[in-house]
């Protein structure tokens, strides 16, 4: 038997998981077929058995395998069953801390009926995102599963054809899509399909309006390289709450943090004299922090910073981070609850079905209360 090499990138579990899956979905091991047993799931991927049992007991959750007592593990039948089957076409999977727990949460998801998500990956050595995505879409469409629950390439101009572009052969196939976190237009357009995430333009506000409290009046919002809905929904709120505390609002007060290297942070200093980050997402602020400090700043003494996202290492920085929390988990379960929404009503109109997030109250501001969370308050 072939031994299978394995990725450096993430779990080992989530590896073999995300192997059999794909497997499972391309049609090498088909419905009805057995799987390998442990043990040879064990010597084809050189993983222990604790690994490979918690990948086939993942795979189960998501409804791809049964297991008989006393014969082995199964590929469902899907067409003999008439459970439905989705898609997850998540070019992000596995660079982002976000999109993993929504996956959980949809694959926990409380079930109207039996389901199962087919994980998407490919093995294009050296394709483009973009044809990575346009390669699942294609599977998708040829497994002709119920429904696809797709998070959008960030917005250049290649990427935006290719969202289009799958979108519309979705359409084509008769296929309902879900979107996750972002919309494929570029913030305030708004697309016809279901939209699933966080109010990210409530986010940008809520981190801005803490450091306006915690007595920041000259606050920049720190960017990345990425155009997506989100970012600027978020900006759109670090804007709005400016303005609602009679703050100038000005164009070069958002910065991309990739033009901000050691060498140029004295100038930023010099020209802003900043008393507070407001940073598009916890990786952002983490490598801010990071210039911040070597560059001789105190965090919160002389700079706070807040982040958007809470993922798990916010916490672990140098100085623990105040951050906005997304409920990945739930956005999962609203997704699921929306894809089965959408195929009993396919005439509805297109909805944003957008979940609350909290403030995370830690030492990157300053002294936590005694209350480490403020909810989000509602803006009209």
């Amino acid at each position: 038997m072939k031994t299978h090499n394995l990725t450096r990138e993430g779990p080992k579990y989530r590896q073999i998981l995300d192997r059999l899956a794909r497997d499972i979905a391309s049609g090498k091991y088909a419905p009805g077929q057995k799987l390998p047993s442990e043990a040879g799931l064990v010597r084809l991927f050189g993983a222990s058995r604790i690994t490979v049992g918690r990948a086939v007991r993942e795979l189960k959750e998501q409804g791809l395998v049964q297991r008989i007592a006393g014969s082995g593990t199964y590929v469902r039948n899907r067409a003999a069953d008439g459970s439905p089957l989705f898609g997850l076409l998540i070019p992000d999977l596995g660079e982002t801390e976000i999109f993993e727990p929504i996956c959980q949460g949809m694959a926990n998801a409380p079930k109207e009926s039996e389901y199962a998500l087919l994980w998407g990956r490919t093995d294009m050595a050296g394709a483009t995102k973009e044809e990575q995505a346009w390669s699942l879409c294609q599977q998708f469409i040829e497994r002709r599963v119920a429904g696809v629950f797709f998070a959008p390439l960030e917005i250049t101009p290649k990427n935006g054809g290719t969202n289009g572009a799958i979108v519309k052969a979705l359409d084509k196939a008769q296929i309902p899509v879900v979107l996750l976190d972002r919309c494929i237009l570029p913030f305030p357009q708004r697309s016809r399909y279901d939209l699933v995430g966080i109010n990210n333009r409530r986010a940008g506000y809520l981190a801005t309006e803490h450091l306006v409290r915690q007595g920041c009046r000259r606050i920049l919002f720190i960017a990345d390289l990425s155009v997506t809905s989100t970012v600027e929904a978020r900006i759109v709120g670090f804007r709005e709450a400016l303005l609602a505390n009679g703050l100038a609002v000005e164009p070069r007060l958002i910065q991309c943090l990739a033009a901000i290297k050691n060498g140029a942070l004295q100038k930023l200093f010099d020209e802003f004299r900043p008393e507070g980050f407001v940073c598009v997402n916890d990786r952002t602020a983490g490598r801010l922090m990071q210039g911040l400090l070597s560059f001789g700043g105190r965090i919160p003494q002389d700079f706070k910073v807040v982040g958007i996202d809470d993922v798990e290492y916010a916490k672990l920085l140098p100085v623990p981070l105040t951050t906005i929390h997304q409920p990945c988990r739930e956005i999962g379960y609203a997704a699921m609850a929306a894809m089965f929404e959408r195929i009993k009503h396919p005439n509805m109109l297109a909805r944003d079905i957008l979940l609350d997030c909290e403030l995370v109250i830690r030492a990157s501001c300053g002294s936590p209360s005694p209350n480490s969370a403020a909810t989000a308050t509602d803006l009209n």
